[in-house]
C-alpha cells in the first residue's frame, strides 16, 4: 500500500482546515425563489438561527481569514446591453425531486436532494462499515457517487454517544485510488457547509478513472477533544489509540456511464497577467462542472502574496439565452452565489505549475440539462501586496454631546474606513474554564465604519507601535448587502489590536500590507459544450 507522505498530510490541512466563505444559510431562501423543494439545512447551522445579516469577521495578522459571504438569489432575466440595477426574479419550473426515503444521517443536510437524484439511478453505495474499538465506533453506510465525485458519510461516535466530527487531523487519513494504489480522486470542498465539518469527505475524481476504485482509511488516532485538568489548572487534549482501519472497493462503470464530458481548449490572459484555461465541462446528474488552469506570469507573480492560490476566486456570470437567464457566481455583487463543489488543487504550483480550479454547480440553480450556456468572466481576486499605513493619535478622539468625529481616515484601492471611537477590552485565553480570572492584558479596539470595494479574505493588517513592535490585527464587522456599486458598507466596524494596551502609548502605525484585491478590467466570454442527448434520462 501507498505510505502516506507528508506532502499529502499537508494537504490535508490546506483542504479541511483552511477558513473560507461559507454561504449555507442562504441556500433555502434561494430556493424558495427558484420554486425548490429542499430538506432542511445542515442540523449544524440550523436556517432560523441565522440573523439577517450574515456574521462576518476579517482575521489577519497571526489569525487567518474567516468570512461568511452573503449569497441570494441566482436566477434574473438579463439584458445583454445593460444590466439592471435590481433585476426581478424569475422562477424556474423545474421537475420535483422523487419522493424516496433519505437515510437519517443524510435527511436533514444539504445532501438530501443529493441523495434523491442519485439513489434510483444506482449511484449510492452502501460498504457497511461498523467498526467498534473500545466503544469507539465508525460507521459509513452512504456513499454517493457519480463521475464527478463521491461524497462519503463517517459517524463517529464516543462510548457516551457523543459523536465526533472535527478529528480528522489526528485520525489519520483516507486515500482514493485505484488497484494498484495510484491516488485517482483530490479532497475538495462543499461550499454549503463548514470547511471544518468532516462527516462528509468529498473527493473528486480525476480525468481518469478505473472501472474499480479503492477506498482506504487509515485511522488509528483520534483527539476526542478537551478535558479540563483541575491539578494542573489548564485543558489538556485527549487522545485515544484505536483500530479504524477499512477498505472497499467501488465499481464505477455505471457512474462513467451516465456522464457527459467534453474537453475544452479556451484560454484567456487578463490585462495584468493572470492566464485561465479552459480544459473540461462534466455533466453528471448531480451537477455541471467546469475545470480551469491558472496561472500568473512573472511580473503578477511577483506582486502576490505567496498563498495567492488559497485566496484566489475568479468571479463570473452563466447566460442561458434559450431562458433569458444568468446565474451569478462569487465576488461581492448582489446576489451572488457559490458553486455547490469547489476544487483548488495547489499540488503542481511546486513544480511551476497552474493552480487546478473546479467549480461545480447544484442543479438547483443550473440545471443540467440546460443547452447553450455562456460564461461570462466578471472579474477575479488575488491577495497582493499593497503596503499602506495611516498614524493613530488616539489622543486626536473628540465627541460632543455623544456625538463622535472621524480621527482616522484609511483609503486604499477603492476601500475606505472611518475611525471615530476606541475602548480597550480583556484577552481572553481559549479554552479557560469559567469562573477564573484568565485576563491576560488589554487589546485596543478602534471603532468605525468601512466601505469595502475588494474581497474579504486574505487581507493581512498590523500594528506598529513607536518602539516599532508590531500587533496583528483583526478586523470585526456585520456587512449589509452589497450596494450597487458592489461595495459591502459596514456601519459597525471594529479593528482589534491584540496587546496594545494604555500602558503602550496613544501612537502608533496602523498598516494594511495585503489587500485581497478584485480586478474588474476583463473582457472573456466562452460559449461552453452543448450536447445532443443525456444518458441519465434514457
Amino acid at each position: 500500500m501507498k505510505p502516506i507522505s507528508k506532502d499529502e498530510d499537508r494537504l490535508w490541512e490546506e483542504h479541511l482546515y483552511r477558513e473560507e466563505p461559507d454561504a449555507d444559510f442562504t441556500l433555502k431562501v434561494m430556493q424558495k425563489l427558484d420554486g425548490v423543494s429542499m430538506e432542511n439545512g445542515e442540523d449544524e447551522h440550523p436556517f432560523v438561527k441565522k440573523s439577517k445579516r450574515a456574521p462576518w469577521m476579517r482575521r489577519t495578522g497571526i489569525a487567518a481569514a474567516a468570512v461568511v459571504i452573503l449569497a441570494g438569489g441566482g436566477w434574473f432575466a438579463f439584458d445583454r446591453t445593460a444590466e439592471p440595477a435590481q433585476p426581478a426574479v424569475n422562477a424556474v419550473d423545474r421537475p420535483p425531486l422523487q419522493n424516496i426515503p433519505v437515510p437519517e444521517e443524510l435527511k436533514y443536510s444539504y445532501f438530501a436532494d443529493d441523495y434523491k437524484r442519485l439513489k434510483p439511478l444506482g449511484l449510492v453505495f452502501n460498504p457497511d462499515i461498523n467498526i467498534n474499538d473500545q466503544g469507539y465506533t465508525l460507521k459509513i453506510e452512504d456513499v454517493l457517487v457519480d463521475r464527478s465525485h463521491m461524497v462519503m458519510t463517517m459517524q463517529q461516535t464516543t462510548p457516551d454517544g457523543l459523536g465526533l466530527s472535527r478529528s480528522l487531523s489526528a485520525m489519520g487519513r483516507i486515500h482514493v485510488t485505484d488497484e494498484e494504489g495510484r491516488q485517482i480522486a483530490t479532497l475538495a470542498r462543499d461550499t454549503r457547509t463548514k470547511g471544518s465539518v468532516t462527516e462528509r469527505l468529498l473527493f473528486q475524481f480525476h480525468d481518469e478513472i478505473p472501472d474499480q476504485v479503492v477506498v482506504r482509511g487509515e485511522l488509528r488516532n483520534l483527539n476526542v477533544g478537551r478535558y479540563y485538568d483541575y491539578e494542573k489548572k489548564s485543558y489538556e487534549d485527549r487522545d485515544v489509540t484505536v483500530d479504524w482501519s477499512f477498505q472497499f472497493n467501488i465499481d464505477m462503470t455505471k457512474a462513467k456511464s451516465l456522464a457527459v464530458e467534453n474537453s475544452m481548449d479556451n484560454t484567456y490572459t487578463t490585462p495584468e497577467g493572470l492566464k485561465l484555461d479552459m480544459t473540461q465541462l462534466v455533466r453528471t446528474p448531480n451537477g455541471t462542472r467546469l475545470d480551469l488552469n491558472v496561472s500568473l506570469d512573472d511580473e503578477l507573480r511577483a506582486k502576490v502574496n505567496e498563498d495567492w492560490a488559497n485566496y484566489m476566486s475568479i468571479i463570473y456570470h452563466l447566460e442561458i439565452p434559450e431562458t433569458n437567464e444568468y446565474r451569478i457566481f462569487n465576488g461581492i455583487r448582489p446576489d451572488s452565489r457559490q458553486a455547490k463543489f469547489r476544487l483548488q488543487d495547489l499540488s503542481d504550483l511546486r513544480n511551476g505549475g497552474p493552480l487546478k480550479l473546479s467549480e461545480t454547480w447544484d442543479p438547483a440553480f443550473v440545471t443540467v440539462d440546460a443547452k447553450n450556456i455562456r460564461f461570462v468572466l466578471d472579474g477575479y481576486t488575488l491577495p497582493v501586496k499593497e503596503e499602506k499605513s495611516v498614524e493613530v493619535d488616539l489622543e486626536k478622539r473628540r465627541k460632543d454631546d455623544n456625538k463622535f468625529y472621524t480621527f482616522v481616515a484609511f483609503e486604499q484601492l477603492g476601500d475606505k474606513i472611518l475611525i471615530y471611537d476606541f475602548d480597550y477590552e480583556p484577552v481572553m485565553e481559549s479554552y479557560d474554564p469559567p469562573k477564573i480570572d484568565v485576563k491576560k492584558g488589554y487589546s485596543l479596539v478602534l471603532k468605525g465604519s468601512g466601505t469595502f470595494r475588494n474581497a474579504f479574505m486574505g487581507d493581512r493588517w498590523v500594528a506598529v507601535d513607536s518602539d516599532g513592535k508590531e500587533y496583528p490585527v483583526e478586523v470585526n464587522g456585520y456587512p449589509d448587502q452589497p450596494n450597487n456599486n458592489g461595495e459591502y458598507v459596514e456601519d459597525d466596524l471594529q479593528l482589534k489590536i491584540r496587546g496594545f494596551n494604555e500602558e503602550k502609548g496613544t501612537k502608533f502605525t496602523l498598516k494594511r500590507t495585503v489587500v485581497n484585491r478584485e480586478y474588474r478590467d476583463v473582457n472573456w466570454e466562452v460559449d461552453l459544450p452543448s450536447y445532443n442527448s443525456l444518458p441519465w434520462l434514457k
